[in-house]
């Protein structure tokens, strides 16, 4: 049966939906390992951290203080998770991870991957993985948007092009601005760099932490639209390190571009052969590596 270019078209949107936050993810993955040489396998589990702040926050926190009324709505959610989650990224780097630098990848993967699985543990034992609904989507933001070829949820739009803003802003801040150039130097020549005054083991506590922070504010964009699950970040990050590895480790506009394109590859199989949607990414991954093991923007 043909398939018609309306529902190409609206799979390909959902799909660059998905593709944004596989964009977001991915991006915090590249930049803790481009410039801290870090594989951070506990991303996944800061980006789950980040939607239960959300939910805790408007729908448990008020009562546990003892003030009923007291909720943190999804704007404040927004804002605060990432603050919150990425001040447990800086405690993480400064007692734990600061100890492994110079020693072999491994080591941070294992310890980080340790960390996931205590947080994901620990967030186990008080929520159903089957997850939790978020109920704090802004009125503003429900109902649909005529597209022309699909109604589109209002919310979904709007989770898009924030995080669209989101990534391209990041981008901008270190390729493009003075800020991200000490950051590059104060990561290949620390020395050099601590020579003209600049504080480098600060500078790479705030980075591992912006990091973190990205994936916590995914996780809140991610909430009104997925159950919040202990289990949601363990189920992105196999995908996430695969947009990585094809974008080129430690590329941030890599990362970018294939999270969004991978994202519509996705959406688009599920309708021309969904048997192989759930593979798709990674037979890609095959592909380049066999092709250039370096990524599509890595350098060789």
């Amino acid at each position: 049966m043909a398939i018609s270019a309306n529902v190409i078209l609206t799979q390909a949107m959902l799909g660059l939906n998905n593709g944004a936050f596989y964009a977001m993810l991915s991006l915090g993955l590249a930049v803790i390992f481009g410039l801290l040489n870090i594989v951070n396998f506990a991303h996944g589990a800061f980006y789950m951290l980040g939607a239960f702040v959300a939910l805790i926050g408007l729908t448990q926190l008020g009562p546990w203080l003892g003030m009923p009324d007291l909720q943190i709505n999804f704007w404040w959610a927004l804002l605060l998770a990432p603050l919150v989650v990425g001040a447990l990224g800086v405690i993480i780097e400064r007692t734990m991870l600061r100890r492994l630098y110079g020693l072999d990848h491994l080591y941070g993967l294992l310890l980080t991957f340790g960390i996931a699985l205590v947080l994901q543990g620990f967030f186990t034992n008080f929520y159903n993985t089957a997850g939790t609904p978020y109920p704090g989507k802004p009125e503003m933001l429900e109902g649909v948007v005529d597209l022309g070829f699909m109604f589109f949820p209002k919310y979904r739009l709007f989770a898009l092009v924030v995080s669209l803003a989101v990534c391209f802003a990041t981008w901008y801040l270190i390729e493009r601005t003075k800020l991200g150039a000490i950051l590059r130097a104060g990561t290949e020549k620390p020395k050099l760099v601590e020579a003209f005054g600049v504080n480098v083991p600060l500078l790479v506590t705030l980075t591992y932490g912006f990091g973190v922070a990205l994936a916590a504010f995914a996780g809140v964009l991610a909430a009104p639209i997925y159950a919040v699950s202990p289990l949601m970040g363990a189920d992105l990050i196999i995908i996430v390190f695969a947009v990585v590895v094809i974008g080129g480790m430690g590329s941030i506009m890599g990362a970018i571009v294939t999270g969004l394109s991978l994202g519509m590859i996705e959406g688009v199989t599920k309708v021309v052969y969904p048997p192989a949607a759930s593979t798709v990414v990674f037979l890609i991954m095959a592909l380049v590596l066999l092709v250039r093991p370096a990524g599509l923007f890595g350098k060789e």
